[in-house]
């Protein structure tokens, strides 16, 4: 068992989670524009990575750029790991790689405070993506409660790299944004991510 064998129904079951569907999770959240550089890049990529059509194109061209962008926002203040292993509890099957981890921490070096999972979607599809990033969601909550971090909420999200969905994890609920952001919007990502690192 592992984090992408997860469906919602079975993070609700096993964990004893409450899944709320939120109509505007972050609707108050105000853009945040993105660097001329980003912006550039991101009318040169987006095209290659729909064009390539795979996740690592996507993964590589979309989303890493994006990810750089917030941590030179949050002035390195935030650390950023992308395909680590983060097993947590191997019996509860909280165990595997994870396509991205943010830490409210700027060591770089190792894991310490993981605040958001970022899983990106398979095929395409978003919503198939929902139960692995709950379940990385609970595993960042226990690692945190393991580790003394008073960290009051675990973040998610998923996405195609064209498409954001997000969600949010305080003791025993999931709130999951209704809400889908495009890349083709990138300062509304962007106001999302900078407001998630700076809780």
């Amino acid at each position: 068992m592992a984090y992408d064998e997860f469906t919602i129904n079975r993070v609700r079951k096993q964990f004893g989670i409450q899944v709320i569907e939120s109509p505007s999770l972050f609707g108050s959240v105000t853009p945040v524009a993105p660097s001329e550089i980003l912006r550039t890049l991101l009318v040169s990529y987006i095209p290659l990575a729909e064009a390539i059509g795979t996740e690592k194109a996507k993964s590589e061209f979309i989303v890493a750029p994006l990810l750089a962008e917030l941590r030179a926002l949050a002035k390195q203040q935030i650390s950023l790991f992308s395909g680590l292993e983060f097993n947590i509890d191997e019996a509860e099957g909280l165990t595997g790689r994870c396509d991205f981890i943010i830490s409210a921490s700027p060591l770089q070096l190792s894991l310490t405070s993981p605040v958001l999972m970022m899983v990106e979607a398979k095929n395409d599809n978003i919503n198939e993506g929902l139960g692995q990033c709950m379940a990385e969601m609970v595993a960042a909550q226990r690692f945190n409660q393991q580790e003394g971090n008073e960290t009051k909420a675990i973040y998610g999200c998923v996405t195609t790299g064209s498409n954001w969905r997000f969600l949010k994890l305080e003791d025993k609920q999931i709130w999951v944004d209704d809400t889908q952001y495009f890349i083709q919007m990138p300062e509304a990502v962007l106001g999302v991510l900078v407001h998630i690192v700076r809780q």
